[in-house]
């Protein structure tokens, strides 16, 4: 029997992708906005009535009072009309005497055309008066005398009204990523609105925005070549971006710059654009780090230097009052490093106070609580608050993950009642150890969606802020995290492969966005679970489970997947498709084929193989097409994003990145002038008759294992360790044995595969030999071992049998659930490592006290063998984020008492345990059981604890080999 299960993951995804795309095409032909209801078509139906055409230009109404950010909106609504239909909106300040159709703009209380539509009850806007960035769209009919239709955005401030026109542009067919990725917008005829439209928008997090970081050389190089520095102009890109994408807050980049020194239309153009300006967080009262360089006096020390800071913090306050803007509270070591040793937590609550005397000084005493304030609990300064040390209860908590995407800590019940509330600092993107990694996208949605769903759940949700690091290329998390914080209820675990559709949709239109989806889903699950700077030669094993080879297999099909599409898109859509799908899947797979080309080259060297050669040719090239694919990238567009892709990020030695991409060191065979016949045998490293550094294992090392159940095929290679071909013969001592090639001539290598007639083998276990006669004197046995089930048991089984000495489950493959207390396992598509994830909903406080209590599901087992066995969860990355509790769960075989497991209790620190955990993508819980019959069972998985993700459990029956994702599920009978 083969390993039925080996494709269902690929089958289901594919499945899921039908069904959703067959619900998108219902909603929406071409564009929309993602998430949302569509309202504007390109196509008359009965709902569907003309809007505007290429024939007229339609007006854009907008009091000539309203905010500048709103006239500034509607002129670009005006040029997006102008692209798509070829004939740009017309702004007015008054409505027309005679439009047919128009669409007017208005911020309540800022636009007397608004606050009149109101007025007369033509428009309700009850349910976003005073309700921060909220806005309608709404149709109204004959507003005017001389109107038929008005498509009116009414923002209950000024983003709410940027917000709704930004949104009818997306409507249209423009991409938020027109300018950032090149995404082409189609012309159309017409636009038809939707009669009756009524669509109600508020954010449920109130602070969304980016963090532009670790931006140097790529990010920086590319802005002085183009900008000339991190200017107006330049943040005038980032900020249309940024309404766009429904986001509203911008920590700038601030390696070398200071926001609000660096160009004094910076401050003012963001108030303009609504972009709520904050400083990062180890940069207090909206100074920038480098300000310090160029005005400071002193040392950045408040033990030591108390008036210089005062006064440097000071004049952030003042030079910021006009503007909206969150201020950073608290103090770290300059250029986020760690304060001093000599500070405490009480020279740490005076900063706080004084900086608080400051705003009290600047913005007046009874309006200290009313400036936005946040102290971001990163690193080391978590332990502070963990100490005791308190801010006021308006300061925002802003808890941040461990920059690998895992979050440390969430409010607590007692905390979500404070008036400040609490947000969370996420990263794409780090500089630090066990390993930075900057250069490519290696953030799968589903993880950002566990993460923060979390996060929203448990009360943070005043300030979403993530390090995009140079913002290319982590374009499509930045825009799964932003609109998530928008609402992250709309974005349920049942949405992962449905976002991911509907944006491929929106930018390439629905031919093939099914298939893109997956190419994002595959190449970002890759990256997820091994970061490109992570790997090396022994990530994926060579040796067991026919791992290096189905990665490279899998890897390579998607790039021709890719290439295929590419080459079927109009020109129009190629540079775009190249940045955001065929670059990062075909990076993605040449780093890791280099690394695998490589791994080969060294064991076949060892060994004593001339194709050794071959495959340090092989890598040579990939790192060569590594190079090459950079070039490319730069040239996009007559070189528009030059400089983006220059990271380095192939031959790290630490934590660091090299100055440039280092080649792995490849090994050179040189074979005799002679024939000579080497064997190498899967699963043993030394090949036959000894590598080349003198090992030579005794004969009954080799050993080819066949379970049942078990992998159906085994591999010899017969090889040459000379130039000068041999003829070789193998032989099976039992007729069961079979031998694909038993005899043939080898000029470098023949593979050999080996199977078993099971018909033809009783029930027990047997042992045969393999005779391989080469050269001369040459001769080599290689012995096979097969076990086959009585009648009796074969009959018996049921579930995930064992084989080869484990049980291998896909968590998601559950046969039963049970929920308690409304709380239950649900399956989450792309979580994890390799196809998805089990996890807890509802979110909420509740754990259980004892595993039969809890939820759990059920998986249908057989085991062969009685005795110890050791049960292996493999959960997503997980951190203790509620102080005193850890994440547990529970595992019983059989009717055996549940083993309670804290997933997270050699994590509480941040030492070896967790970075082993954050570079492997993946934390191990392991327990003993003691087997005492064989024949079918169960293997139930409790959860006591919220919050834990499980991906797969492993049964070791004593044949688990090492490999870094382990053994394919396995058989289900």
């Amino acid at each position: 029997m083969r390993n039925k299960n080996s494709n269902n993951r690929h089958t289901r995804f594919k499945v899921i992708q039908l069904m959703a795309l067959s619900l998108m095409m219902l909603i929406a032909p071409f564009s929309f906005s993602l998430g949302g209801e569509r309202y504007i078509n390109f196509a008359p139906s009965s709902d569907f009535k003309l809007l505007a055409d290429a024939t007229s230009s339609l007006p854009i109404v907008v009091d000539a009072n309203d905010e500048k950010g709103v006239l500034r909106a509607a002129g670009v609504l005006s040029s997006d009309l102008q692209k798509v239909l070829g004939v740009a909106g017309t702004v007015k300040n008054k409505v027309p005497e005679q439009a047919k159709n128009l669409i007017l703009v208005g911020t309540l209380g800022h636009s007397r055309l608004v606050d009149d539509l109101v007025a007369r009850k033509l428009i309700d806007v009850v349910g976003i008066r005073d309700q921060w960035d909220g806005y309608r769209i709404q149709q109204v009919v004959k507003p005017y005398e001389g109107v038929d239709s008005a498509l009116v955005v009414v923002g209950a401030n000024k983003r709410g009204s940027m917000y709704g026109i930004y949104d009818i542009s997306e409507q249209m067919g423009v991409s938020p990523w027109y300018y950032w990725a090149d995404v082409p917008v189609e012309a159309k005829d017409a636009l038809y609105l939707k009669s009756g439209v009524s669509i109600q928008e508020i954010p449920k997090v109130k602070y969304r925005g980016i963090f532009l970081n670790d931006e140097a050389p790529a990010l920086t190089n590319w802005v002085q070549e183009n900008f000339g520095n991190y200017n107006h102009e330049f943040y005038d890109k980032v900020f249309e971006l940024l309404l766009r994408l429904k986001a509203n807050f911008l920590w700038p980049a601030m390696w070398n710059n200071a926001f609000g020194d660096d160009d004094p239309k910076n401050l003012a153009l963001a108030h303009e654009y609504g972009i709520v300006m904050s400083t990062s967080h180890h940069e207090p009262m909206m100074r920038a780090d480098k300000e310090w360089n160029r005005y400071g006096k002193g040392d950045w020390d408040y033990a030591t230097n108390p008036e210089n800071l005062y006064a440097f913090w000071q004049d952030g306050a003042k030079r910021n009052k006009p503007f909206e803007s969150v201020y950073t509270m608290g103090m770290r070591g300059q250029e986020d490093t760690p304060m001093s040793e000599g500070e405490n937590i009480e020279l740490l609550e005076k900063i706080v106070k004084d900086q608080r005397k400051i705003l009290a000084e600047v913005f007046g005493e009874d309006n200290v609580d009313k400036v936005p304030q946040v102290w971001c609990l990163y690193k080391e300064v978590q332990a502070y608050y963990e100490k005791g040390m308190r801010v006021p209860d308006d300061v925002i908590l802003l808890w941040a993950d461990d920059n690998w995407g895992n979050l440390r800590r969430l409010p607590t019940p007692e905390e979500r009642g404070r008036s400040g509330g609490a947000g969370v600092y996420y990263h794409f993107d780090y500089v630090g150890g066990p390993r930075s990694y900057r250069w490519i996208n290696t953030m799968p949605i589903a993880k950002v969606w566990q993460q923060m769903n979390l996060a929203y759940n448990y009360g943070a949700d005043k300030i979403w802020i993530v390090n995009v690091g140079d913002l290319k290329p982590m374009e499509v998390p930045t825009e799964f995290f932003l609109r998530m914080a928008w609402d992250p209820e709309r974005w349920d675990h049942k949405q992962m492969t449905a976002f991911t559709q509907q944006w491929a949709a929106r930018d390439f239109g629905p031919e093939f966005s099914a298939d893109i989806a997956e190419l994002i889903s595959v190449y970002t699950q890759h990256n997820g679970r091994r970061k490109p700077e992570l790997m090396d030669t022994s990530t994926y094993s060579v040796l067991n489970y026919d791992e290096a080879d189905r990665i490279a297999t899998s890897l390579k099909e998607q790039v021709s997947k890719a290439e295929a599409i590419y080459k079927k898109l109009p020109e129009s859509k190629k540079a775009a498709f190249f940045q955001l799908v065929l670059f990062p899947v075909k990076a993605s797979a040449t780093v890791t084929l280099l690394h695998i080309a490589t791994a080969k080259n060294r064991l076949y060297a060892a060994q004593g193989r001339a194709s050794a050669n071959t495959f340090a040719d092989q890598a040579k090239q990939y790192f060569e097409q590594d190079a090459k694919l950079e070039q490319e990238y730069h040239a996009l567009n007559n070189g528009k994003w030059n400089h983006f892709m220059s990271q380095p990020h192939i031959g790290y030695t630490n934590w660091n990145n090299p100055e440039g991409d280092q080649m792995p060191m490849t090994y050179h065979y040189e074979p005799g002038n002679y024939a000579e016949m080497g064997i190498a045998v899967e699963g043993y490293e030394a090949g036959w008759p000894g590598d080349v550094s003198g090992h030579w294992p005794h004969k009954s090392s080799y050993v080819l294992d066949f379970d049942y159940f078990g992998e159906q095929q085994r591999a010899l290679t017969i090889y040459n360790r000379g130039t000068k071909e041999f003829e070789y013969k193998a032989k099976a001592s039992a007729p069961w044995v079979k031998l694909s090639h038993p005899s043939g001539a080898v000029n470098v290598e023949q593979a050999v595969a080996v199977t078993i007639d099971w018909a033809a083998l009783p029930a027990g276990k047997h042992t045969a030999k393999i005779a391989i006669k080469g050269t001369g004197w040459q001769g080599a046995s290689v012995y096979v071992e097969a076990t086959k089930p009585s009648k009796k048991m074969l009959k018996k089984a049921k579930g995930f049998v064992e084989s080869d000495g484990y049980v291998s489950i896909d968590a998601e493959n559950f046969e039963r659930a049970k929920s308690r207390k409304g709380i239950g396992w649900a399956a989450v598509d792309q979580l994890g490592r390799t196809g998805g994830a089990i996890t807890l909903l509802p979110l909420s406080d509740q754990s259980f006290a004892t595993a039969s209590k809890a939820p759990y599901v059920e998986y249908p087992i057989t085991l062969l063998t009685t005795g110890a066995v050791n049960v292996q969860v493999l959960a997503n990355p997980i951190l203790p984020f509620q102080p005193g509790k850890g994440v547990r769960y529970g595992v019983a075989i059989g009717s055996e008492k549940p083993k309670v497991i804290d997933i997270t209790e050699p994590l509480m620190g941040m030492g070896k345990p967790w970075e082993e955990m954050v570079k492997d993508a993946i934390r191990v819980g392991s327990s003993e059981h003691i087997v005492k019959k064989a024949g079918p069972t169960k293997i139930r998985i409790y959860g006591l604890d919220p919050g834990l993700s499980i991906q797969k459990i492993i049964i070791d029956t004593g044949g688990l080999k090492p490999s870094y994702l382990g053994p394919l599920q396995s058989t289900k009978h």
